[in-house]
């Protein structure tokens, strides 16, 4: 087990040294930094002296890979992608346009994200899970079909109509919690039943069809069979074989999920008024911070890999079966 663990790591860094470089094009290759410098300037006739400022102010005067006016190392380290991309694998994230450490920022910004992401991740798995195993118990029953009518009614509706929705009904008639805002410590439960229940409620249409075909598909089963013919309780077969055995395609639904309980929920965040880093990231893309928007970029990245690796070795755990030599 500790081999493998150690080889997927090894696997990575190519993974996020080739992210790194396909984000460093994107940012300064496509769109050079004086680009980035008349934007930011909002100046329509901006001269070429207010773009060499900016430039040196932020660093983005020097070379984008070799410096060739340098000596040594420095040829390399005296660079933009060093300066703006290879020191986010140090964790070195640099500073905003409005000068804020990014860092800090990041993880003064976490902890919001997570207050959201953590419930409506463990509650709508829970919800969608139970009424999943419901709909395959009771399949090809009326129950079965009006649910699955259900599922992809609430499928069909964006994710805006039940924030808008939410807000109007909710806090707006009913006022039994507060529109949008944010507080500290207890007080902050007021702010999060809200966003946590509307992020709940969207998503149990996808995720309940999709447990739904994954648990109609294990009933078919050999296995399923055999403890049927034993003579055990429909209940037992369900609750205990079927679900155990469906874990593994779960599982690897889960995973992309992942990066989200960290970087937050753009649309939740910024509709509800969260500073978590889903509202950091699109205050960044209005504001045109390619400083931010990269280094969440980055972040999403690694995420998303130590969510595959901790899938597949939360593989031996449901499936004894699964061993990595």
């Amino acid at each position: 087990m500790l081999a493998y663990i150690v080889r997927r790591l090894l696997y990575a860094i190519p993974i996020l040294i080739g992210v790194n470089l396909i984000t460093f094009a994107l940012f300064f290759v496509v769109n050079t930094p004086d680009d980035m410098a008349r934007m930011q300037l909002g100046v329509k006739r901006v001269t070429p002296e207010a773009i060499e400022k900016w430039k040196a102010e932020r660093g983005y005067d020097k070379p984008l890979f070799v410096n060739a006016d340098a000596a040594g190392l420095a040829t390399v380290t005296d660079t933009i992608f060093f300066d703006k991309s290879a020191r986010m694998f140090a964790g070195q994230f640099g500073r905003a346009e409005d000068g804020r450490d990014i860092a800090r920022e990041i993880a003064s910004r976490m902890g919001p994200s997570l207050a959201i992401a953590l419930p409506t991740f463990v509650l709508g798995l829970f919800v969608a899970v139970s009424m999943a195993l419901l709909l395959a118990f009771f399949r090809a029953s009326a129950f079965d079909f009006w649910g699955v009518v259900l599922c992809v009614a609430m499928m069909s509706i964006s994710g805006l109509f039940y924030i808008i929705g939410g807000q109007y009904l909710i806090s707006k008639i009913w006022r039994l919690v507060p529109i949008s805002g944010f507080g500290d410590g207890l007080e902050a439960w007021r702010f999060l039943i809200l966003p946590v229940l509307i992020g709940v409620v969207s998503g149990i249409g996808s995720s309940t069809r999709w447990y739904r075909t994954i648990f109609l598909e294990e009933v078919g089963k050999d296995y399923v069979r055999t403890a049927r013919a034993k003579g055990l309780p429909e209940t037992v077969v369900f609750f205990r074989h079927i679900l155990r055995n469906a874990l593994i395609p779960i599982l690897t639904g889960v995973v992309v999920v992942i990066p989200l309980l960290f970087m937050g929920s753009l649309l939740t965040e910024s509709f509800f008024g969260i500073p978590g880093l889903g509202s950091y990231t699109i205050d960044a893309i209005n504001a045109q911070d390619f400083a931010v928007v990269r280094s969440m970029v980055f972040i999403g990245s690694v995420l998303y890999i130590v969510g595959l690796i901790l899938t597949d070795i939360s593989y031996t755990l449901v499936d004894p079966r699964i061993r990595f030599e």
